[in-house]
């Protein structure tokens, strides 16, 4: 069985030959850029279509002309490529070698590199081994390949088990996109033959978990019941990381500012702003609360140096009050929402976060307005990211929850 699903898998020699031939126009060409046999192209593309299960090319006397469906991936087929060919100049900045360095074709192997990956992820050659279903050998057999290609250590024993050196740290998004542009090829085709399948990992910031996303993705199963949703809500400086990888499609929640991350894209979608919130029947709720009301409460606010946290410490600067002191810290809603209705605490959040508690009575909102604390709440994406159709079809939802008022 094994060997069957391996047989299945689209091979990157095959992604290679595909992309030369659709720039070269016919199998002679593309073997003489790949110094390969025309044979052995025609194999590539042959296993690929069959692999696929679709033409790619129209055999035609004066060469290969892509079809539709061959055009609908080839900017994904080259994007892979591509990325694999920035792994050498990687390589010679570390090893301060600024010489030509040869086609990696030692890259070009897709178990290869899903054995690097899981094993800059899990530390352990037999943790990889079991997680993709072969043997320690080969786990051991395909790192010394690779660190014999790259002419540098990748992985080093620690204590902690096998630790990705510079070089491997450097590799590893770069390979982790190139795997995820072939990974969607499938669903690029399906979606081109009317049918959405595939996953979607979105890195879901707190702002948009409680109405937006959930809204969003409830839209998007009721249309493409075909499509897994993952969400991801780690902390913004991890969801980066892996947005750059390639790991996560997008983040949806408050935009960070910041000019300095050039490959990274914002898309405001609104704003809000944060508001105070207590309990039904909480003592302030009689009259605006005073300087002095406020510094006798228990406040639960947001992390420290999160921007939200930014903002309310300047509404109160700015109100000539003293910043509060939290009791608690959170960004869980859960958290929040249990310690309000159980305490008169007073919790500082976006004015969207709750607002289902709010309407149905059980929480309620004191009548203190918090100056320049408006934020822009939006979408966060890899500069120049090719959406796979069913994050395309999830963003469309998401702008449509968005435009119709969150309804």
């Amino acid at each position: 069985m094994k060997k069957k699903s391996e047989d299945k898998m689209i091979k990157i020699m095959q992604i290679r030959a595909f992309c030369m031939i659709a720039d070269r126009g016919t199998v002679s060409e593309a073997a003489e850029n790949l110094f390969r046999t025309q044979s052995a192209i025609t194999r590539s593309i042959r296993d690929l279509e069959h692999n696929l299960a679709v033409p790619l090319f129209e055999r035609q006397a004066s060469g290969m002309l892509l079809t539709e469906l061959g055009k609908a991936i080839l900017p994904r087929a080259q994007r892979a490529i591509a990325e694999l060919h920035q792994v050498p100049a990687l390589l010679s900045r570390l090893k301060q070698d600024r010489r030509d360095e040869a086609e990696p074709v030692w890259l070009f192997n897709l178990r290869r590199l899903q054995i690097f990956l899981a094993l800059c992820r899990l530390h352990h050659t037999q943790s990889v081994a079991s997680s993709l279903g072969i043997s320690q050998p080969a786990v051991s057999a395909a790192l010394k390949v690779l660190e014999k290609g790259a002419g540098m250590v990748l992985f080093r024993r620690t204590p902690k088990g096998m630790m990705p050196t510079a070089a491997g740290r450097e590799m590893a998004p770069v390979i982790s996109r190139a795997l995820n542009e072939i990974r969607h090829i499938p669903d690029e085709l399906a979606a081109r033959q009317g049918i959405l399948t595939g996953t979607v990992n979105i890195g879901a910031l707190p702002l948009s978990r409680s109405r937006l996303l959930p809204l969003a993705i409830a839209r998007l199963i009721a249309r493409h019941p075909g499509i897994h949703i993952v969400t991801n809500e780690s902390a913004f400086s991890t969801l980066i990381t892996e947005l750059r990888a390639g790991e996560v499609d997008f983040i949806l929640g408050a935009l960070r500012h910041d000019e300095a991350i050039l490959d990274i894209h914002n898309q405001a979608l609104f704003d809000e702003e944060l508001i105070l919130l207590v309990r039904q029947n909480h003592p302030l709720c009689s009259k605006p609360p005073s300087a002095s009301d406020l510094s006798q409460v228990q406040w639960i606010l947001p992390r420290s140096n999160s921007p939200a946290r930014h903002l309310l410490d300047g509404a109160f600067q700015q109100a000539g009050m003293d910043a509060p002191t939290p009791v608690v810290e959170s960004g869980d809603l859960a958290i929040v929402r249990g310690l309000l209705l159980n305490s008169d605490m007073v919790a500082a959040v976006s004015s969207q976060q709750l607002d289902f508690e709010v309407k149905a009575g059980v929480l309620r909102q004191l009548s203190l307005k918090l100056p320049d604390t408006r934020r822009e709440i939006g979408l966060t994406f890899r500069q120049g990211a090719l959406h796979s159709p069913a994050t395309a079809a999830l963003l469309t939802c998401i702008h449509e929850v968005v435009a119709d008022g969150f309804k």
